[in-house]
């Protein structure tokens, strides 16, 4: 099945008309024709015969506190631009999985997202009938930090980070030398995302190979600001965060090299680490998800999310976020106006993405 153009889509958000919840496992000609699955769009259940629907005015978003200052940028300038046009626009953060909970509880209108939508919130969407436009922004690099006192680590190798933080380790590696035998017997002091946090996924997927599998024992927080803060204060710490929260306190951290264990070396995080493919496995795309039925209810939200789109490049750029191509800038508006709904990703984070795989996923949405 086709799916709507760009001035259907637009005539439908006039006239308030619904499409079925039969539309999210629709796919374009491309789809039906490509046998990897892991370019096709995901179904989500059709017989849920009245979605839950948002019954607020104004536009509530959630998630991601890694993709929050791109939504917090985007709505702060459409309200300068638009003035009271603009109406209500409520930017919080709670964390990737969480804002997905209340996304498909029909509670918010976007979710941000620093992974893709799992198997089980696509499920959840789909038992409340919640369709979803995924809508890439950016890139991060997910970023292994030090105390500047720390002067023994300037790298890490992905085994030795399993090594760390998978539930086995949980109250036996202690120390920096249990980590690697030539750094010194001092204790070793962790800080990381919350389980809430799509970070947190991504973080355990490339290293214990179970996104919802980690140690506890170390201070968790949804809230990056809070893993800067603690690591800055600990001169044996070890934490993780993206890269824009790096480079806003890059005088007072230290950045660790990631060696893949290809034989590629390490690797400092980077813009152009990334846009190169070099920067992995911790690459990794930023997402908003839209309510589909809301967009087509609120006209509101259909022009905060095309001004969004339209000026994503920039917001990203600005605050230090690795912006996509054209091209991929150019994918994402043409999904949200000729409503492909769904997910390519197959509910599966997939660690190690690259700007050209993503690029890739779209052009066959």
């Amino acid at each position: 099945m086709k799916m709507q153009t760009s001035t259907l889509f637009k005539f439908l958000l006039g006239t308030g008309f619904v499409m079925t919840a039969g539309l999210v496992g629709c796919t374009s000609s491309n789809q039906a024709t490509d046998s990897n699955p892991s370019q096709s769009s995901t179904p989500v259940r059709a017989d849920v015969p009245n979605p839950v629907v948002p019954t607020y005015s104004g536009i509530k978003i959630d998630g991601s506190s890694t993709v929050y200052p791109v939504s917090e940028v985007a709505a702060k300038e459409y309200r300068k631009e638009k003035g009271d046009k603009a109406g209500a626009i409520d930017v919080k953060f709670s964390g990737t999985s969480s804002g997905f909970k209340k996304f498909c509880a029909g509670e918010i209108d976007i979710n941000n997202a620093s992974r893709p939508i799992l198997k089980e919130e696509i499920e959840a969407c789909g038992k409340t009938g919640v369709r979803f436009y995924e809508l890439p922004i950016a890139f991060d690099a997910l970023t292994l930090v030090v105390n500047p006192q720390n002067t023994w680590a300037k790298d890490i190798t992905v085994a030795e980070l399993k090594k760390i933080w998978e539930p086995a380790a949980q109250g036996k590696i202690t120390n920096w030398n249990q980590v690697r035998a030539s750094y010194p017997n001092q204790p070793l002091k962790l800080y990381g995302a919350g389980k809430e946090s799509g970070t947190f996924n991504y973080f355990n997927e490339v290293t214990t190979g179970k996104p919802n599998e980690s140690r506890t024992d170390y201070t968790a927080s949804e809230n990056d600001n809070e893993l800067v803060a603690g690591v800055l204060k600990d001169p044996n710490a070890l934490g993780y965060f993206g890269l824009s929260y790096y480079e806003a306190q890059q005088n007072e951290l230290k950045a660790l090299a990631v060696d893949y264990g290809q034989g590629r070396g390490a690797v400092l995080p980077s813009r152009e680490a990334v846009e190169k493919a070099q920067y992995r496995p911790f690459s990794r795309p930023l997402f908003i998800y839209v309510n589909i039925t809301a967009a087509q209810r609120k006209p509101e939200l259909q022009a905060f999310v095309t001004y969004y789109l339209d000026n994503a490049k920039r917001f990203v750029t600005q605050l230090g976020y690795i912006p996509l191509p054209d091209e991929g800038y150019r994918l994402t508006n043409l999904h949200f106006y000729q409503g492909k709904v769904g997910t390519v990703f197959d509910g599966v984070p997939q660690p190690d993405l690259t700007i050209s795989e993503l690029l890739r996923k779209q052009a066959v949405f």
